[in-house]
């Protein structure tokens, strides 16, 4: 037994910040102390506070430590698992009291939240499969198919009331129950959509890099609900560390005989593999993904017929994302009751956003249904830095909408988020604030979903991109009246006339934001400016004289020569010549230089 656990984040924020190596010095540094046999050093997945990383928690003291750099770990180590005093440098504020330090559980990013997916991401060694064990991992799995029939299984999941965490919130339990019939007698497929490509979007990277045992163990379950023996997991070629950890995961549950032959001596084989994605956000189609994992490119196909009848390799299959799984072994293990206890009537359970844009505590965050968008904003996530205002957040990335000020105490569930023109999505929550354009916004993800179409329709391969050039026309002052009516008539075409769901949601961000900020672009067609001084092509540089000392210092790094004058004397910009560039505005000591 050990008398401490240090726990360091694995998972990619904080890998991207040097933990791997601070991992290896805590090992180094407690062995060259002789601590080898007292304290113990995990890798986990992630705590969720990526704003924070690299992160360590120490057990049982439960002090959080944020920000860690390698040359803190001789501190660490010497002051708090050699003599036990904490270093207060470099305790995560918000867990420090004047009687000492308090558990992560009692801060306000998670006093609200209820981890269900995220349970134990951040607490185990997640290429241990005996620590996923130990927090009753493969129960849920003994449970069904050594007490339960296979129509007991989809049943419970029906009762839950789950619906699908992709996107579009389908019934989980309706899914598996349409794809049910004639089992043993016909080839069939579990799927499990890793192929998270919204950006801003780190849900299932995150429980893959943390818990990859929860989606084999729920793959599994699927399997045996509706008869399949296989399953394929398909995930982003830019998930390494997902990818190393899920193939861990596998060849460790087939040692274990939890994949493979008889599973529990029940008579159940059931195996899965891996499938790379080559990065094209349209895979995240489910026919799209199916076609991909056959071997060909990856394009939508006609529904009907729908997977559940006719899928992958034209058999029967189901698919569901990563989040969705993760939350399946707790329904089995807790009970239906226990799942739909929490959310709203119609979108049960919890929900896990990835938090980014203009917020305090950028990171992973997991909430019940029903929690209104200001608590996930002021109250989880901390609210706007430097004391700016809530203006919009986009939800479900480039097939969702932006949500205004006036909807901020909206509880967010599915059916909520379509009647104001957004959605859930896969679970991105990027917020924004006075300073962004929303004109420039919907551009942003129009560009993303122009880049990303298979090209296979003809709404969605030129559509998007004549939306995408009037908007760049607006952008550029050259917007006229007629644009905005022509942007909106073409996208409501989009909807209705795309094959897959790409092209039917790329238009909302769009239409979100022609129905609430219309004004913004009023004022870029009619008066030529970006209420927000984003756009560049509308703004002006200039220099205030009175407040201008002369330093030069714009001047000699303006990188166009658009800056003149002599020292110790007001400077001016040549307007023909500044691009825009904003280098001199950020380099400014006396606040000389504005944007208009």
């Amino acid at each position: 037994m050990f008398r401490s656990h240090v726990l360091v984040c694995g998972g990619t924020g904080c890998a991207s910040s040097s933990s791997m190596k601070i991992i290896e010095a805590f090992e180094s540094e407690i062995e060259r102390i002789g601590l080898e046999k007292e304290v113990a050093v995990i890798k986990t997945g992630c705590f969720g506070l990526c704003a924070l990383g690299p992160v360590v928690l120490i057990y049982p003291d439960q002090v959080f430590y944020s920000m860690v750099k390698v040359e803190d770990v001789r501190e660490i180590v010497a002051e708090h698992l050699e003599k036990g005093r904490i270093v207060k440098r470099l305790v995560y504020d918000e867990t420090l009291t004047s009687e000492g330090v308090k558990g992560l559980a009692d801060t306000n990013f998670y006093r609200k939240q209820k981890r269900v997916a995220l349970r134990n991401c951040g607490y185990i060694n997640p290429e241990d499969i005996e620590e996923y064990i130990g927090t009753g991992g493969y129960e849920a799995l003994g449970k069904v198919l050594t007490e339960m029939t296979p129509d007991e299984v989809i049943q419970i999941i029906l009762d839950s009331g789950i619906r699908g965490r992709g996107g579009a919130g389908f019934p989980t339990g309706m899914k598996w129950r349409f794809a049910s019939g004639n089992r043993g007698n016909v080839q069939k497929y579990v799927c499990c959509n890793a192929d998270e490509g919204d950006p801003g979007a780190f849900m299932d990277r995150s429980i893959l890099e943390g818990d990859p045992h929860v989606i084999l163990e729920a793959m599994a379950i699927a399997g045996y609900a509706i008869g399949a023996d296989k399953g394929y997991i398909y995930v982003r070629a830019e998930y390494p560390i997902a990818v190393e950890r899920l193939q861990i995961a596998i060849n460790q549950a087939r040692e274990y005989g939890l994949l493979g032959k008889n599973i529990f001596n029940s008579g159940f084989d059931f195996n899965i593999d891996l499938r790379l994605g080559a990065g094209a956000f349209v895979c995240g189609e489910e026919t799209a993904l199916m076609t991909s994992i056959e071997g060909s490119r990856g394009e939508p196909r006609p529904r009907p017929p729908f997977p559940a009848v006719k899928g992958l390799f034209d058999s029967p299959t189901i698919l569901n994302n990563v989040e969705t799984y993760a939350n399946i072994p707790q329904i089995i293990l807790n009970g239906s009751e226990w799942f739909s206890s929490m959310g709203t009537e119609n979108s049960k359970g919890t929900k896990v956003f990835a938090l980014g844009g203009k917020i305090k505590n950028t990171g992973l965050v997991e909430v019940p249904m029903g929690t209104t968008l200001r608590t996930v904003v002021e109250e989880i996530g901390g609210g706007i830095p430097d004391g700016k205002q809530f203006k919009a957040a986009q939800t479900g990335g480039p097939s969702g909408g932006c949500i205004p000020a006036e909807h901020y105490d909206i509880p967010i569930d599915y059916d909520n988020l379509i009647q104001i023109g957004s959605m859930m999505g896969s679970g991105g929550l990027i917020v924004m604030d006075e300073d962004n354009c929303m004109v420039d916004i919907a551009k942003f993800f129009l560009d993303f979903t122009v880049e990303e179409s298979c090209g296979k329709c003809t709404p969605c391969r030129v559509g998007t991109k004549r939306m995408h050039e009037i908007l760049e026309k607006i952008t550029s002052g050259h917007g006229e009246l007629s644009d905005i009516e022509k942007l909106e008539e073409l996208a409501y075409y989009i909807k209705d006339s795309a094959l897959c769901g790409l092209g039917q949601t790329a238009p909302n961000p769009v239409l979100s934001t022609l129905r609430y900020f219309k004004d913004e672009y009023m004022a870029h067609v009619v008066d030529k400016v970006c209420p927000a001084k984003v756009c560049k092509d509308l703004l002006t540089f200039s220099i205030i004289a009175e407040k201008c000392r002369g330093c030069t210092l714009c001047l000699k790094i303006c990188p166009e020569g658009a800056i003149s004058g002599a020292s110790k004397t007001p400077h001016v910009i040549d307007p023909m010549k500044c691009v825009k560039c904003g280098v001199c505005i950020n380099n400014c000591h006396f606040g000389a230089i504005i944007k208009e």
